[in-house]
């Protein structure tokens, strides 16, 4: 959960958004206390209590599954939220009419106790909330903050559907302009024939065109011959070319589980559920009692009555000390080596580079091809994220004569033996 605990074992505090909302609410009924510390290390150190325990359910600035968080110093006191964080049934035990009130609001949720935290965790998380991450209005009404990019990789080209398209504006216009010369064709013969010519002039001029025997012509049997075998052999290698290529293939899984509600709407971390993105070469599907550290204390979805259906097929997965049978959608070739922790730890690089936007699906879809070339095309394109890190001194010295940024391509990444064991 915090600093002190590792992020895996320890459960999604989910109810700790009622802790905030209630702090959030009415005035308090403690004394005020002096401001939170608002120097850099209080507000990092805050920053990784956050994001171990409340990031999935709150915002710093606006409202998620739990209210805004900035600002609750100024409205609530810091010994009544620290006292609550630590113990929240406690204080509502004791008979805190404001605490009891919107516990009921809020369906009885229950908040794990923190006992495990020391004054200093809470402080850094408190700095954190109030003078961490604050965000550029401008950048907030853009949409996007300014630092985004296009992940490595993507590509200038056309893709094959707008190909498509300009291909078939191309024959219509090409249709256009040959009606267009048979116009002025028929609208010249006429005004030739009305003249005076010769009779040989007048015969070249009124002959007919005879369409079968330009179409009987070798010529254009040959061309005619050449589009259809350059056809199929375009056909043929794409087929080629697809063979063990997924993009686009979405199973049903045996539980409707939505990134779209976890990932983007509550913004838990990918990290949380699969744990071993970091640490090794798979990224693992995670075990029923990940799905528990949340789905003990959410059992249903819209505030109905009692446990949704898919929420009960995780119940019934630890009941019966079942797994729960996912359905792989990403799937690389037995000849090819992939690291995760060597991408995501080391490269630094984002999951929705590989993954697409993760955080939109629904249903998860295999978003890129991964196939060899698009592989090596963002090894050639990807820059190395060497600033701070003594591991590439040598080689940031090594490439110093090069105008070009150090990039991928450039410590190995195109050698055969880097991916085919």
């Amino acid at each position: 959960m915090f600093s002190k605990r590792s992020l895996v074992g320890i459960s999604l505090n989910f109810s700790t958004l009622a802790v905030l909302f209630f702090m959030l609410l009415g005035s308090s009924v403690y004394a005020a206390d002096p401001a939170v510390a608002s120097s850099d290390e209080a507000i990092a150190a805050g920053k990784t209590v956050f994001n171990a325990n409340c990031k999935q359910c709150h915002k710093l600035d606006q409202k998620n599954v739990g209210p805004a968080l900035r600002g609750i110093t100024d409205r609530q006191s810091i010994a009544w939220a620290t006292k609550f964080i630590r113990n929240s049934q406690a204080v509502i035990a004791s008979g805190d009419a404001y605490a009891t009130a919107l516990y009921k609001e809020y369906n009885n949720t229950v908040m794990p106790s923190h006992e495990f935290l020391s004054d200093g965790d809470l402080n850094n998380l408190l700095s954190y909330i109030e003078h961490g991450d604050k965000v550029d209005p401008a950048a907030a009404a853009a949409g996007a903050p300014a630092g985004d990019q296009a992940a490595p990789g993507a590509g200038g080209g056309i893709p094959n559907e707008y190909l498509a398209i300009i291909l078939g504006v191309l024959v219509f216009v090409l249709v256009l302009i040959l009606i267009v010369l048979g116009l002025i064709i028929r609208v010249l013969t006429n005004y030739i024939q009305k003249q005076d010519l010769p009779e040989e002039d007048k015969e070249f001029v009124s002959q007919k065109t005879n369409f079968s025997k330009i179409l009987k012509s070798d010529a254009v049997i040959i061309i005619v011959t050449a589009l259809v075998v350059a056809f199929v052999a375009k056909s043929a290698i794409d087929g080629l070319y697809g063979v063990g290529v997924q993009q686009g293939y979405a199973p049903a899984q045996p539980i409707a589980f939505s990134h779209a509600l976890h990932a983007g709407q509550y913004e838990i971390a990918c990290q949380y559920c699969h744990t071993g993105v970091e640490i090794g070469k798979s990224a693992n599907i995670p075990s029923a009692n990940i799905c528990m550290n949340c789905h003990t204390h959410i059992q249903n979805v819209g505030g109905k009555e009692g446990v949704s259906p898919e929420i009960q097929k995780i119940y019934n997965a630890v009941d019966n000390n079942q797994p729960i049978e996912w359905v792989r959608v990403h799937n690389l070739p037995d000849l090819a080596y992939f690291n995760h922790a060597q991408h995501v730890a080391v490269g630094g690089i984002e999951c929705q580079t590989c993954h697409g936007p993760i955080q939109e699906m629904e249903v998860v879809a295999q978003h890129s091809t991964l196939t060899m070339g698009w592989c090596i095309d963002c090894h050639r394109q990807t820059e190395i994220a060497t600033e701070g890190n003594a591991y590439y001194d040598k080689l940031v010295q090594l490439h110093a004569s090069s105008k070009d940024a150090l990039k991928v391509k450039d410590i190995g990444g195109l050698e055969c033996a880097k991916c085919h064991y």
